[in-house]
């Protein structure tokens, strides 16, 4: 066992196609406005985690006393499947729970597609502020907020179509996400339309690298990186989605990170699976593939209690190797410091906030022995890097409530631990109340809802709307943010 397993262990102790038509039953989930503790942790369903522009349903599993700070795992089902049956077979809890870190299982339905597939084929869902894409970026900037999720270490996982979804993610937002795996997916952007998804399924376009590249490249304009570090995961045997694409992913990526496609090593793992590794310019894994040799088409898993075992077999959950284990080592979650590697500076104690105004806060802490420079982040995301041990945020809004956290970092600049989180609200700034009137079935769907034995209720109030149906037709106040109330006489905004 990694030495840094064992110390995580003591501290906590404790279309995929529209050929696919298995049906997967979800594992029963609560229903909640905000995040609540459960007694035991359990997959819990979130609402009014932001405007919701593609019509998505937020789930989440946070581990039991899981601190500020820890990396955030988002993790996109396949075509006619749930977040439910992911949580369930996928191997990802399990890892929350030994390794420290949050998963956000996303979840499309049939309002959406038929097969309830993410549409990574749909340029008005799977690009930078649109629709499905944007949902979930908002899914992960409410963690950050919400759960105080690390910012640096925010990471997506996705099989078949969310799969294909988790390559657009990583094109159109490198700013948010520090790595990728593709189970059986497509290349980013590989199709722009739905006609044009079945040609890239049975065999994508004969690209260059560098048109492979460019597809990333002209999906967020003028970034020149850091670039997410991507795993490729794929069976030999994949009638559904071909091999073709595992080789075009391998193609597009080591491109971005403009290394060749000769890979610097490849060793065999269980299940018949042969894993290339393509380094950086630092001898850093920047791309990995996972060949998973005579595998059909679905997430590699391997059921037991072993520390490399994982998962449950059902439809599309193929008992060969445990792909959530190979690709938390990949991205280093079994480490204590962001990208796997270890950092000595301790977390800085004793950090406070003062002097709040409409559109500033001051901050201060404890210093750190050793420590040349200090990093402030602010709502998981990195604001300032600063030499003394205060700070003063400016530019904020007024009204809003912030969470800061700081790291202390070395003379090379590498930062370590994050310390304890602190929050606080800028004075001023009422948020005007916002009316919405529809179905209760629309409510229920854009989050402003949730429904119990038949019934919708009002997120916040709970107030009983009636019916769980497109026939019954309420309007809606919100204010504050999340918290509706029944306003069909008359709603002023």
């Amino acid at each position: 066992m990694r030495p840094t397993i064992l110390r995580r262990l003591v501290r906590r102790v404790a279309p995929t196609v529209a050929g696919v038509l298995a049906l997967l039953t979800a594992q029963p989930v609560s229903a909640v406005a905000a995040p609540a503790a459960p007694a035991a942790a359990s997959l819990v369903q979130v609402t009014g985690f932001g405007s919701n522009p593609g019509n998505l349903q937020m789930f989440a599993y946070t581990p039991d006393g899981l601190a500020a700070g820890a990396p955030l795992v988002v993790a996109l089902h396949g075509c006619t499947q749930s977040a439910g049956a992911y949580y369930s077979n996928s191997g990802w809890p399990k890892y929350a729970d030994l390794w420290g870190f949050d998963v956000v299982f996303p979840q499309t339905t049939s309002a959406n597609n038929a097969l309830s597939c993410f549409g990574w084929f749909d340029q008005n869902e799977s690009t930078r502020g649109k629709g499905e894409a944007a949902s979930v970026v908002q899914m992960v900037e409410y963690a950050k907020k919400t759960y105080g999720s690390d910012g640096r270490r925010v990471y997506v996982t996705g099989l078949s179509a969310g799969g294909g979804m988790t390559a657009d993610l990583l094109a159109a937002y490198p700013d948010v996400f520090a790595g990728g795996s593709v189970a059986s997916g497509l290349p980013a952007q590989c199709a722009t339309t739905q006609a044009a998804a079945s040609g890239c399924q049975s065999g994508p376009q004969k690209l260059s690298p560098a048109q492979w590249g460019d597809k990333v490249r002209a999906s967020y304009p003028g970034w020149t990186g850091p670039w997410p570090r991507v795993a490729i995961w794929q069976g030999t045997a994949d009638y559904t989605v071909q091999p073709a694409n595992a080789t075009a992913l391998r193609d597009q990526w080591t491109d971005v990170w403009g290394i060749g496609q000769t890979p610097s090593s490849t060793t065999s793992l269980p299940g018949s699976t042969t894993r290339s590794v393509y380094a950086d310019a630092a001898g850093k894994p920047a791309v990995e593939t996972y060949s998973v040799a005579g595998m059909g088409h679905g997430l590699p898993v391997s059921p037991g209690s072993g520390t490399e075992q994982c998962g449950a077999t059902a439809a599309y959950f193929l008992n060969t190797v445990c792909s959530a284990y190979h690709t938390g080592l990949f991205w280093g979650l079994d480490e204590d410091g962001p990208g796997g590697e270890e950092q000595g500076l301790p977390a800085p104690t004793g950090l406070k906030v003062g002097g709040v105004t409409d559109t500033g806060a001051s901050l201060a802490w404890d210093a750190v022995v050793g420590a040349a420079s200090y990093a402030v982040y602010r709502d998981g995301a990195k604001v300032a890097t600063t030499p003394s041990t205060s700070y003063t945020d400016s530019g904020l809004t007024p009204g809003t409530t912030y969470r800061w956290t700081v790291a202390a970092a070395g003379a090379s600049g590498t930062a370590g631990t994050a310390s304890a989180a602190v929050t606080a609200t800028t004075s001023g700034g009422t948020a005007p109340a916002r009316c919405f009137t529809a179905s209760n079935y629309a409510h229920v769907t854009a989050g402003r809802a949730h429904t119990s034995g038949g019934h919708a209720y009002a997120n916040g109030s709970e107030q009983d709307m009636g019916l769980y149906n497109v026939f019954v037709t309420h309007t809606l106040r919100e204010s504050p943010a999340g918290h509706f109330v029944i306003a069909d006489s008359g709603c002023q905004a």
